[in-house]
């Protein structure tokens, strides 16, 4: 029988990728804070009514749910927001993914010092070179690209935020359950993405044909597939190597959005592509003399 966990990493890429692309379809009926607000009352829902379906566990400390809730104030909240934010400012899908696409150096940083994760010189020439390689596949978008420092801000906020957020799953939440676990995290983005929508905007949403089926792409398929996947992937990798996928994640959502919407996607960006690939590699593949983490 084939190893379907095989299947799990491009799956993620894929679907983390198409996330870029379906803000872009969204934003424009939508406020971005009033986009994820919905987005996570409906996520919410979903998780909680699995969670009473199959009488899944909750935690039992107030401590381990405050670990879980950072979590999805991290990953969820702060770095989606960021990143929609960005985007409903102008800056171009490609440029906004290379920015939070640089998450595996910060994470490795962290890692390093945080679980004790060591990383040998293959590893880093890996983690080098997959950041070259996404350099070159955004490097026209960021030339021709609005740079609103509010939206680059944004960016490096969201990017601080999924790096830190990786590693506090991986130290804190490892053996969360996944139905209530991504409960709490979608709940605590849901309250906290409202308040900001209070704060700061009007709720003002126009149920549009491609609003509509994007949030119900990014709701029930990016973050219950893909986070889903992410959360399994840190609970059974190290935390450097599954940031590591995220390098891929900007030639492929660059790719996407030339699909859809006609950014240019020209030789450098595939030569980019394949260089992030090789990289990835690197960082993932362990040597054969080595035990499995």
């Amino acid at each position: 029988m084939p190893d379907l966990s095989r299947l799990a990493p491009p799956l993620f890429v894929v679907l983390w990728s198409s996330a870029f692309v379906g803000a872009k379809f969204g934003l424009p009926d939508a406020e971005p804070l009033s986009f994820m607000f919905v987005r996570f009352v409906l996520v919410a829902a979903v998780f909680v009514g699995l969670a009473w379906i199959r009488n899944a566990p909750w935690p039992v400390t107030w401590t381990e749910t405050m670990h879980i809730a950072t979590v999805g104030t991290l990953v969820h909240a702060v770095y989606l927001s960021g990143v929609f934010i960005a985007i409903s400012r102008g800056l171009p899908a490609g440029l906004a993914a290379l920015i939070v696409g640089l998450q595996p150096i910060l994470t490795a940083f962290l890692a390093g010092r945080l679980l004790g994760e060591q990383l040998g010189s293959r590893q880093w020439f890996g983690l080098a070179l997959g950041l070259a390689g996404v350099a070159l596949v955004v490097h026209d978008h960021a030339r021709a690209g609005i740079m609103d420092p509010v939206a680059i801000g944004s960016c490096v906020v969201s990017l601080i935020a999924i790096s830190a957020g990786t590693v506090h799953q991986k130290r804190f939440c490892t053996d969360m359950n996944l139905i209530t676990g991504s409960a709490i995290q979608a709940i605590t983005a849901c309250a906290l993405t409202g308040i900001g929508a209070w704060l700061f905007e009007s709720f003002r949403i126009t149920w549009s044909l491609e609003f509509t089926l994007s949030w119900l792409w990014l709701s029930l398929v990016v973050s219950l597939g893909a986070f889903s996947l992410l959360m399994v992937m840190i609970r059974r990798g190290e935390a450097v190597k599954v940031a590591s996928l995220f390098y891929l994640t900007p030639p492929t959502a660059a790719l996407l959005a030339w699909m859809f919407f006609g950014e240019r996607l020209d030789l450098l960006g595939l030569v980019g592509f394949a260089v992030a690939v090789i990289g990835v590699a690197l960082v993932v593949r362990r040597p054969a003399a080595l035990p499995a983490a």
